[in-house]
Protein backbone atom coordinates (compact mmCIF):
# COMPACT_ATOMS: atom_id res chain seq x y z
CA UNK A 1 0.00 0.00 0.00
CA UNK A 2 1.13 3.63 -0.84
CA UNK A 3 1.74 5.73 1.90
CA UNK A 4 -0.94 8.32 0.81
CA UNK A 5 -3.63 5.63 1.00
CA UNK A 6 -2.16 4.37 4.51
CA UNK A 7 -2.24 7.79 5.87
CA UNK A 8 -5.42 8.63 3.88
CA UNK A 9 -7.34 5.40 5.73
CA UNK A 10 -5.65 5.83 9.68
CA UNK A 11 -5.70 9.33 9.78
CA UNK A 12 -9.15 9.67 11.60
CA UNK A 13 -8.06 6.69 13.77
CA UNK A 14 -4.64 9.01 15.08
CA UNK A 15 -6.10 11.96 15.10
CA UNK A 16 -9.30 10.57 17.51
CA UNK A 17 -6.09 8.98 19.53
CA UNK A 18 -4.23 11.76 19.65
CA UNK A 19 -7.16 13.92 20.88
CA UNK A 20 -8.19 11.05 23.64
CA UNK A 21 -4.36 11.86 24.83
CA UNK A 22 -4.43 15.52 24.98
CA UNK A 23 -8.10 15.31 26.78
CA UNK A 24 -7.35 12.32 29.07
CA UNK A 25 -3.40 11.83 29.93
CA UNK A 26 -2.58 14.39 32.26
CA UNK A 27 -4.70 13.88 35.68
CA UNK A 28 -6.29 10.81 36.22
CA UNK A 29 -8.48 12.58 38.57
CA UNK A 30 -9.80 15.37 35.69
CA UNK A 31 -10.18 12.36 33.10
CA UNK A 32 -12.53 10.56 35.57
CA UNK A 33 -14.37 14.19 36.00
CA UNK A 34 -15.06 14.40 32.50
CA UNK A 35 -16.03 10.97 31.61
CA UNK A 36 -19.56 11.31 31.32
CA UNK A 37 -19.33 14.79 29.24
CA UNK A 38 -16.45 13.46 27.09
CA UNK A 39 -17.63 13.00 23.45
CA UNK A 40 -14.39 11.55 21.48
CA UNK A 41 -12.51 7.99 21.73
CA UNK A 42 -14.31 6.05 24.42
CA UNK A 43 -12.37 5.16 27.23
CA UNK A 44 -12.86 1.16 26.93
CA UNK A 45 -11.73 1.07 23.04
CA UNK A 46 -8.51 3.19 23.97
CA UNK A 47 -6.29 -0.71 24.53
CA UNK A 48 -7.67 -2.20 21.20
CA UNK A 49 -6.75 1.15 19.12
CA UNK A 50 -3.18 1.43 20.88
CA UNK A 51 -3.35 -1.90 19.76
CA UNK A 52 -4.02 -1.26 16.38
CA UNK A 53 -1.59 1.85 16.37
CA UNK A 54 1.42 -0.24 17.31
CA UNK A 55 0.12 -2.67 14.29
CA UNK A 56 0.20 0.48 12.23
CA UNK A 57 3.34 1.72 13.48
CA UNK A 58 5.26 -1.69 12.71
CA UNK A 59 3.96 -1.48 9.07
CA UNK A 60 4.99 1.91 8.36
CA UNK A 61 8.37 1.11 9.35
CA UNK A 62 8.42 -2.07 7.42
CA UNK A 63 7.44 -0.51 4.28
CA UNK A 64 9.41 2.32 4.37
CA UNK A 65 7.41 4.87 4.72
CA UNK A 66 8.54 8.48 5.71
CA UNK A 67 9.97 9.58 8.76
CA UNK A 68 7.02 12.52 9.75
CA UNK A 69 4.78 9.15 9.39
CA UNK A 70 6.53 7.07 11.57
CA UNK A 71 8.13 9.50 14.16
CA UNK A 72 4.44 10.54 14.46
CA UNK A 73 3.18 7.28 15.36
CA UNK A 74 5.85 6.90 17.55
CA UNK A 75 5.30 9.50 19.69
CA UNK A 76 1.68 8.30 19.69
CA UNK A 77 2.07 5.10 20.81
CA UNK A 78 4.85 5.65 23.57
CA UNK A 79 2.30 8.36 25.10
CA UNK A 80 -0.28 5.66 24.57
CA UNK A 81 2.22 3.28 26.75
CA UNK A 82 2.90 6.26 29.48
CA UNK A 83 -1.29 6.16 30.09
CA UNK A 84 -1.90 2.57 29.79
CA UNK A 85 1.24 0.85 31.72
CA UNK A 86 1.65 3.87 35.03
CA UNK A 87 2.44 2.96 38.02
CA UNK A 88 -0.87 2.27 39.86
CA UNK A 89 -1.51 5.34 43.28
CA UNK A 90 -0.10 3.73 46.56
CA UNK A 91 -2.12 1.96 48.34
CA UNK A 92 -2.70 5.17 50.90
CA UNK A 93 -4.37 7.41 48.43
CA UNK A 94 -6.61 4.65 47.47
CA UNK A 95 -7.67 3.66 50.79
CA UNK A 96 -8.27 7.69 51.89
CA UNK A 97 -10.69 7.19 48.24
CA UNK A 98 -12.78 5.22 49.92
CA UNK A 99 -13.08 6.65 53.05
CA UNK A 100 -13.80 10.03 51.96
CA UNK A 101 -15.79 9.43 48.65
CA UNK A 102 -16.77 5.79 48.51
CA UNK A 103 -17.64 4.78 51.54
CA UNK A 104 -20.28 7.70 51.94
CA UNK A 105 -21.46 6.92 48.52
CA UNK A 106 -22.12 3.44 49.67
CA UNK A 107 -23.89 4.46 52.75
CA UNK A 108 -26.31 7.11 51.17
CA UNK A 109 -27.08 4.27 48.83
CA UNK A 110 -28.35 1.71 51.75
CA UNK A 111 -30.86 4.69 52.45
CA UNK A 112 -33.77 2.29 53.09
CA UNK A 113 -32.09 0.09 55.35
CA UNK A 114 -30.38 2.99 57.05
CA UNK A 115 -33.09 4.95 57.90
CA UNK A 116 -34.93 1.07 59.15
CA UNK A 117 -31.88 0.89 61.10
CA UNK A 118 -31.86 4.26 62.68
CA UNK A 119 -35.28 3.60 64.15
CA UNK A 120 -34.82 0.32 65.06
CA UNK A 121 -32.07 1.68 67.66
CA UNK A 122 -33.03 5.12 67.92
CA UNK A 123 -36.75 4.83 68.87
CA UNK A 124 -35.90 2.19 71.94
CA UNK A 125 -32.87 3.86 72.80
CA UNK A 126 -34.99 7.41 73.55
CA UNK A 127 -37.92 5.25 75.06
CA UNK A 128 -36.23 4.24 77.60
CA UNK A 129 -34.32 6.92 78.33
CA UNK A 130 -37.74 9.05 78.32
CA UNK A 131 -39.33 6.57 80.53
CA UNK A 132 -36.96 6.05 83.18
CA UNK A 133 -37.01 9.31 83.97
CA UNK A 134 -40.57 9.20 85.23
CA UNK A 135 -40.35 5.74 86.82
CA UNK A 136 -36.74 4.92 87.62
CA UNK A 137 -37.60 0.94 89.10
CA UNK A 138 -38.38 0.26 84.89
CA UNK A 139 -34.37 -0.67 85.05
CA UNK A 140 -34.53 -3.40 87.21
CA UNK A 141 -36.87 -4.76 84.99
CA UNK A 142 -34.11 -5.07 82.24
CA UNK A 143 -30.74 -4.81 84.21
CA UNK A 144 -29.90 -6.97 87.60
CA UNK A 145 -29.27 -4.73 90.47
CA UNK A 146 -25.76 -5.57 90.36
CA UNK A 147 -25.34 -4.51 86.75
CA UNK A 148 -26.91 -0.90 87.56
CA UNK A 149 -24.87 -0.84 91.08
CA UNK A 150 -21.56 -1.63 88.93
CA UNK A 151 -22.41 1.26 86.66
CA UNK A 152 -23.60 3.87 89.13
CA UNK A 153 -20.01 3.31 90.76
CA UNK A 154 -18.49 3.81 87.45
CA UNK A 155 -19.91 7.34 87.45
CA UNK A 156 -20.06 8.16 91.04
CA UNK A 157 -19.33 11.59 90.73
CA UNK A 158 -17.75 11.45 93.95
CA UNK A 159 -14.63 8.80 92.32
CA UNK A 160 -15.24 9.30 88.70
CA UNK A 161 -12.76 12.12 88.16
CA UNK A 162 -10.49 9.53 90.60
CA UNK A 163 -11.01 6.71 89.21
CA UNK A 164 -10.50 7.30 85.49
CA UNK A 165 -6.69 9.37 87.00
CA UNK A 166 -5.70 5.86 87.70
CA UNK A 167 -6.84 3.96 84.36
CA UNK A 168 -5.19 6.53 82.64
CA UNK A 169 -1.74 4.63 82.80
CA UNK A 170 -3.63 1.69 81.05
CA UNK A 171 -4.65 3.47 78.36
CA UNK A 172 -3.35 1.30 75.30
CA UNK A 173 -4.67 -1.36 76.91
CA UNK A 174 -7.98 -0.13 77.07
CA UNK A 175 -7.35 0.73 73.31
CA UNK A 176 -7.07 -2.82 72.53
CA UNK A 177 -10.31 -3.73 74.57
CA UNK A 178 -12.39 -1.40 73.36
CA UNK A 179 -11.58 -1.94 69.59
CA UNK A 180 -12.42 -5.80 70.58
CA UNK A 181 -15.79 -4.71 71.94
CA UNK A 182 -16.91 -2.11 69.15
CA UNK A 183 -15.45 -4.10 66.39
CA UNK A 184 -17.88 -7.34 68.07
CA UNK A 185 -20.82 -5.56 68.45
CA UNK A 186 -20.62 -4.02 64.76
CA UNK A 187 -20.00 -7.54 63.15
CA UNK A 188 -22.74 -9.03 65.05
CA UNK A 189 -25.07 -6.40 64.19
CA UNK A 190 -23.78 -7.08 60.47
CA UNK A 191 -23.77 -11.11 60.15
CA UNK A 192 -26.69 -11.30 62.14
CA UNK A 193 -28.73 -10.65 59.33
CA UNK A 194 -28.09 -13.77 57.43
CA UNK A 195 -30.63 -14.58 60.07
CA UNK A 196 -33.21 -13.33 57.31
CA UNK A 197 -32.81 -9.75 58.74
CA UNK A 198 -34.19 -11.33 62.26
CA UNK A 199 -30.76 -11.38 63.90
CA UNK A 200 -29.90 -7.52 62.78
CA UNK A 201 -33.10 -6.76 64.00
CA UNK A 202 -33.02 -7.77 68.01
CA UNK A 203 -28.84 -6.59 68.33
CA UNK A 204 -30.38 -3.41 67.18
CA UNK A 205 -33.35 -3.23 69.12
CA UNK A 206 -31.70 -4.83 72.36
CA UNK A 207 -28.83 -2.18 71.90
CA UNK A 208 -30.69 0.53 72.48
CA UNK A 209 -32.38 -0.43 75.54
CA UNK A 210 -29.52 -1.42 77.39
CA UNK A 211 -28.31 1.98 75.59
CA UNK A 212 -31.42 3.98 76.95
CA UNK A 213 -31.47 2.53 80.36
CA UNK A 214 -27.81 2.93 81.18
CA UNK A 215 -28.12 6.64 80.33
CA UNK A 216 -31.71 6.74 81.81
CA UNK A 217 -30.68 5.45 85.17
CA UNK A 218 -27.72 7.38 85.74
CA UNK A 219 -29.56 10.53 84.98
CA UNK A 220 -32.18 9.92 87.18
CA UNK A 221 -30.02 9.23 90.26
CA UNK A 222 -27.78 12.01 89.37
CA UNK A 223 -24.48 10.42 87.87
CA UNK A 224 -25.56 12.06 83.80
CA UNK A 225 -22.63 14.25 84.50
CA UNK A 226 -19.83 12.21 84.38
CA UNK A 227 -21.75 10.01 81.99
CA UNK A 228 -22.28 12.37 79.01
CA UNK A 229 -18.55 13.79 79.67
CA UNK A 230 -17.29 10.00 79.23
CA UNK A 231 -19.40 9.35 76.41
CA UNK A 232 -19.94 12.69 74.42
CA UNK A 233 -16.30 12.27 72.48
CA UNK A 234 -16.68 8.97 70.85
CA UNK A 235 -20.41 8.70 70.76
CA UNK A 236 -20.60 10.09 66.96
CA UNK A 237 -18.38 7.69 65.28
CA UNK A 238 -19.44 4.64 67.25
CA UNK A 239 -23.33 4.72 67.13
CA UNK A 240 -23.47 6.25 63.64
CA UNK A 241 -21.21 3.07 62.90
CA UNK A 242 -23.54 0.73 64.83
CA UNK A 243 -26.62 1.92 62.52
CA UNK A 244 -24.53 1.77 59.73
CA UNK A 245 -23.54 -2.30 60.31
CA UNK A 246 -27.53 -2.49 60.98
CA UNK A 247 -28.55 -1.16 57.63
CA UNK A 248 -26.09 -3.65 55.89
CA UNK A 249 -27.38 -6.26 58.05
CA UNK A 250 -30.86 -5.54 56.68
CA UNK A 251 -29.29 -5.27 53.09
CA UNK A 252 -28.64 -9.31 53.79
CA UNK A 253 -31.98 -9.68 55.72
CA UNK A 254 -33.16 -8.24 52.89
CA UNK A 255 -31.48 -10.27 49.72
CA UNK A 256 -32.80 -13.72 51.62
CA UNK A 257 -36.46 -12.37 52.04
CA UNK A 258 -36.98 -10.86 48.95
CA UNK A 259 -34.76 -10.96 46.35
CA UNK A 260 -36.73 -9.21 43.52
CA UNK A 261 -35.60 -10.05 39.94
CA UNK A 262 -32.05 -11.71 40.61
CA UNK A 263 -31.74 -15.59 42.31
CA UNK A 264 -31.50 -15.69 45.97
CA UNK A 265 -28.01 -16.80 46.06
CA UNK A 266 -27.37 -13.61 43.54
CA UNK A 267 -29.11 -11.43 45.83
CA UNK A 268 -27.31 -12.46 48.50
CA UNK A 269 -23.65 -12.27 46.94
CA UNK A 270 -24.24 -8.76 46.13
CA UNK A 271 -25.81 -7.71 49.18
CA UNK A 272 -22.43 -9.57 50.58
CA UNK A 273 -20.01 -7.53 48.39
CA UNK A 274 -21.80 -4.11 49.43
CA UNK A 275 -21.63 -5.13 53.25
CA UNK A 276 -18.20 -5.95 52.82
CA UNK A 277 -16.94 -2.57 51.85
CA UNK A 278 -19.21 -1.21 54.25
CA UNK A 279 -17.53 -3.28 57.06
CA UNK A 280 -14.20 -2.18 55.97
CA UNK A 281 -15.55 1.77 57.03
CA UNK A 282 -17.17 0.19 60.00
CA UNK A 283 -13.78 -0.70 61.15
CA UNK A 284 -12.34 2.15 60.45
CA UNK A 285 -14.91 4.10 62.44
CA UNK A 286 -15.35 1.79 64.96
CA UNK A 287 -10.94 1.85 65.70
CA UNK A 288 -11.48 5.73 65.43
CA UNK A 289 -14.12 5.98 68.30
CA UNK A 290 -11.89 3.53 70.47
CA UNK A 291 -8.84 5.51 70.47
CA UNK A 292 -11.24 8.77 70.90
CA UNK A 293 -13.04 7.20 74.38
CA UNK A 294 -9.35 5.40 75.52
CA UNK A 295 -6.95 8.79 75.04
CA UNK A 296 -9.57 11.37 75.38
CA UNK A 297 -12.73 10.37 76.66
CA UNK A 298 -11.16 9.05 79.88
CA UNK A 299 -8.92 12.20 80.42
CA UNK A 300 -10.33 14.35 83.39
CA UNK A 301 -8.29 17.23 83.06
CA UNK A 302 -10.21 18.03 80.46
CA UNK A 303 -12.78 20.84 80.92
CA UNK A 304 -16.23 20.43 80.09
CA UNK A 305 -16.81 23.47 77.38
CA UNK A 306 -13.93 21.57 75.73
CA UNK A 307 -15.47 17.95 75.82
CA UNK A 308 -18.80 18.34 74.95
CA UNK A 309 -17.39 21.17 72.07
CA UNK A 310 -15.19 18.30 70.83
CA UNK A 311 -18.24 16.05 70.77
CA UNK A 312 -20.56 18.11 69.18
CA UNK A 313 -17.77 18.83 66.21
CA UNK A 314 -17.17 14.95 65.39
CA UNK A 315 -20.90 14.56 65.37
CA UNK A 316 -21.23 17.19 62.57
CA UNK A 317 -18.13 15.98 61.10
CA UNK A 318 -19.60 12.64 60.88
CA UNK A 319 -22.68 13.73 59.87
CA UNK A 320 -21.05 16.01 56.85
CA UNK A 321 -18.84 13.28 55.61
CA UNK A 322 -21.39 10.41 55.36
CA UNK A 323 -23.98 13.06 53.80
CA UNK A 324 -21.54 15.07 51.25
CA UNK A 325 -18.41 12.93 51.08
CA UNK A 326 -18.18 11.99 47.37
CA UNK A 327 -20.77 13.63 46.12
CA UNK A 328 -18.83 14.92 42.65
CA UNK A 329 -16.70 12.73 42.34
CA UNK A 330 -16.26 10.16 39.76
CA UNK A 331 -16.11 6.28 40.06
CA UNK A 332 -12.80 5.14 39.98
CA UNK A 333 -12.16 2.86 36.89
Amino acid sequence: MRQEAFVARHAAEWDAFEQWLDAREGSPRRARATRRSWTGLADEDMPSRYRRLCQQQALARHRGYSPQVTARLQALMQRGHNVLYRPAPPPWRSALRFLMADFPRLVRAQRGCLWASLVLFALPLVVMYALLQVQPELAYGVMSPGQLAQMEAMYDPASHAERLARESQTDMQMFGYYIWNNVSIGFRTFASGLLAGLGTIFVLLSNGVIIGTVAGHLQAIGHGGPFWRFVVGHSAPELTAIVIAGAGGLRLGLALVAPGQLRRIDALVQAGREGGRLCLGILFMLVFAAFVEAFWSSTASIPDPVKFGVGGGLWLLTLLWLWRGGRGVADAR
